[in-house]
């Protein structure tokens, strides 16, 4: 495998365990240290039950927890102002607040991540969890974000 791939598949499995990590921050209010430490020790790259879950980008998967908790308030209000009419966050399930918020955060901060990437990356996730319809809701929201955070 390529480095660019390998770098690309440890990637997408921060992305991947940074939403898991979101979700659980939101769910039982765990710090984000000691949630940080407990992926490090227990998730990234681990088996769990016969399932090998893939090498994760540590610092990318830092840096996107860190950062989505860090600038909650304003990646919140940029979801929100994308929003269909009638639609708030808490009306959102959690797993797709962390999915948007994530994605929100590498649209904001992440100037290094090609857009088209980020939001195609946090597509994939949605899978994940959710049927075409919600996928096709992430990748809506998320281009109409980069259009309000990104010039260009």
């Amino acid at each position: 495998m390529s480095r660019t791939a390998t770098r690309t598949k440890a990637r997408a499995a921060a992305r991947l365990a940074a939403v898991q990590a979101l979700y659980q921050h939101e769910m039982e209010g765990t710090a984000i240290p000691v949630l940080l430490h407990e992926f490090h020790q227990h998730r990234l790259g681990a088996t769990i039950e016969d399932v090998e879950f893939a090498e994760a980008d540590v610092d990318f998967f830092d840096d996107v927890v860190r950062g989505a908790a860090a600038r909650l308030g304003e990646i919140d209000l940029a979801i929100e102002r994308r929003l269909a009419a009638g639609w708030t966050l808490p009306r959102l399930d959690k797993p797709m607040k962390a999915i948007l918020r994530a994605g929100t955060y590498e649209l904001l901060a992440r100037a290094d991540v090609p857009t088209g990437a980020a939001i195609s990356e946090y597509v994939d996730v949605a899978h994940a969890f959710y049927e075409k319809r919600e996928s096709g809701f992430v990748n809506g929201l998320l281009d109409a974000i980069a259009k309000d955070v990104r010039a260009g």
